[in-house]
């Protein structure tokens, strides 16, 4: 097979998650050109995805009619022989059936299955497996399918850079914001963007004052552009001297590079946290107890090891979404003493 279309062109965690089964696609069929079908989002870390040899931009289905014909014409013109959509909706599905590509396979959900040929069932919506070996699971089934010999993935970590390039990353970094390079660096990124479940400001707050209590690091905040605000105002709040705000870089790959000078990540379940697992950074996060949001279904792509999370036990299903029942004076005792294991690493 010369060439072959994945799809993933949702946000930003999401499309990391896919990485390990772009992975297995690439070591089973290395001679295979890979194509990604990803919104303008993550565009650019697509194209330096190291399983990926291509990008075309899906202009998304709020766009005009002239933009979604021209992302139909730009699937065209490849002439893929095959297709795996590891996200499927009805404008995905609609469009790689327009798009006229023989093979097209996706997980079995609603009516909209019917217009892939090749399904598999998998009952995501249960959430008993992450989401990262759901589309393992399904790249796996593409290879059956194609009778082509599996080879798993070798990661993590699934993403690196030179050491060349952290040393100058970390040295922009010092530069920029006057961190201190013999301090640990631990990268907080208290916005979700809307995407998950997300611990308050209080809760934020409070957790932040005690890990600067229990550790001697530079705690350097970072946010996208709509959580920029809202994260100065909490640095503001507490006030100390270890805390910086990094709320502007050179773009998505810019960012990666940041992450990759860190010694810990932390976050709620959203693409930050799963962009430092693609590179093995030792991370932490907070859930909900819902299984469509839980630690299990959204469980990064780090060694499994170096991940430590944290979802509030419920009595009442109502409460499945409330993470106000996370206590951070408990969450702090075992969080410090997590962390402190990786900085003496």
């Amino acid at each position: 097979m010369e060439k072959l279309l994945v799809v993933r062109n949702d946000k930003l965690g999401d499309f990391v998650l896919a990485w390990p089964a772009f992975a297995m696609l690439k070591a089973s069929m290395p001679q295979t050109k890979l194509i990604v079908l990803v919104p303008s989002y993550t565009a650019e870390l697509a194209h330096h995805c190291p399983y990926l040899d291509g990008v075309v931009v899906d202009a998304g289905r709020h766009a005009s009619r002239k933009a979604k014909k021209q992302t139909l014409e730009d699937i065209k013109a490849h002439h893929f022989p095959a297709v795996i959509s590891f996200f499927s909706t009805s404008h995905n599905a609609f469009l790689l059936f327009r798009a006229g590509i023989p093979f097209r396979l996706a997980t079995a959900t609603k009516l909209i299955q019917y217009l892939y040929t090749h399904r598999l069932r998998q009952r995501r919506s249960l959430s008993t497996k992450p989401e990262f070996v759901y589309n393992l699971d399904l790249a796996r089934h593409f290879l059956e399918l194609q009778n082509i010999r599996i080879v798993e993935p070798n990661g993590p970590p699934y993403w690196s850079f030179p050491d060349t390039k952290i040393k100058a990353q970390r040295g922009k970094l010092v530069q920029q914001f006057k961190l201190d390079p013999n301090k640990p660096w631990i990268f907080v990124h208290t916005g979700t963007g809307g995407s998950s479940p997300n611990l308050s400001k209080d809760q934020w707050i409070e957790l932040i004052l005690g890990l600067l209590k229990g550790l001697d690091a530079q705690m350097i905040l970072s946010a996208g552009p709509t959580e920029s605000q809202n994260t100065k105002e909490l640095a503001q709040q507490i006030n100390h001297p270890n805390i910086i705000v990094y709320d502007k870089n050179e773009g998505m790959l810019d960012f990666a590079r940041s992450l990759a000078c860190a010694q810990f990540f932390i976050s709620a379940a959203t693409g930050p946290l799963h962009l430092a697992s693609a590179l093995d950074i030792p991370t932490c996060a907070f859930y909900p107890a819902r299984a469509s949001a839980a630690p299990l279904r959204w469980q990064p792509i780090n060694t499994p090891a170096k991940h430590l999370a944290f979802a509030p036990t419920i009595t009442d299903p109502a409460r499945d979404m409330d993470m106000s029942l996370l206590k951070i004076p408990q969450i702090l005792e075992q969080l410090l003493a997590f962390i402190q294991q990786w900085l003496k690493g």
